[in-house]
């Protein structure tokens, strides 16, 4: 399996994880007296940390789409090669800006994030330029 692949992958059970972890903070708000129909779709009703998992599933669900459509173009064309390079290291900063959001919002917490999330999004401008540049 290509690194491209791998990483591909590993965005989607990131989600994934990610859901279990809001599921796990609501099943826990349920047991305090929150009837299981009463959640708000985006985490105000929670606690901080049930607010900071619900923004941190969202955000990993919103960029998911512009990862995933770059790597899924280079593996159906062929060119792994571009993206090979930093697919593990976009989503080794995909996984640190998640744990990041949901650990803190403090202002050095929210730059790590930033960071992180430039460096995701540079490595697919990048994959971009190298798809142009192949064809």
């Amino acid at each position: 399996m290509t690194a491209t692949a791998t990483a591909l992958l590993g965005f989607i059970v990131w989600a994934i994880l990610l859901t279990f972890v809001l599921l796990g903070v609501r099943f826990a708000a349920v047991g305090r007296g929150m009837p299981l129909n009463g959640f708000a779709a985006d985490g105000r009703d929670l606690d901080a940390f049930g607010l900071r998992v619900t923004r941190a599933l969202a955000n990993c669900l919103e960029n998911l789409a512009i990862v995933a459509g770059a790597l899924l173009y280079a593996i159906a064309t062929g060119q792994t090669a571009v993206t090979d390079g930093l697919a593990l290291i976009a989503l080794a900063a995909r996984i640190g800006q998640s744990l990041t959001h949901m650990a803190s919002t403090s202002v050095p917490a929210v730059l790590v994030r930033a960071t992180l999330f430039t460096v995701q999004v540079l490595a697919v401008l990048y994959w971009i330029w190298g798809f142009t540049q192949a064809a």
